[in-house]
């Protein structure tokens, strides 16, 4: 099943843009071998403001990542 939709998460500080940037490249690193895990794409990946936006073509890992990032928040306060 594809997904169509987007998460954003507030990851780098505002000045971080480029997607060369060594963080950067880290993070779609862990995305591409997530996806490996799940079988399936990594299908977008950018970066504007420090804030990073991605997609993957697997449904079930896009709900995975959002319970996992409302959970994080959730404890946060």
């Amino acid at each position: 099943m594809e997904s169509n939709s987007l998460i954003e998460v507030d990851l780098l500080p505002d000045e971080v843009n480029s997607l060369e940037h060594p963080e950067v490249v880290h993070f779609r690193n862990v995305l591409e071998e997530l996806a490996l895990e799940y079988h399936c794409r990594l299908t977008y990946f950018d970066i504007h403001n420090g804030t990073v936006i991605f997609s993957f073509d697997s449904d079930k890992l896009m709900a995975d990542i959002l319970k996992i990032l409302q959970n994080d928040g959730q404890n946060q306060s």
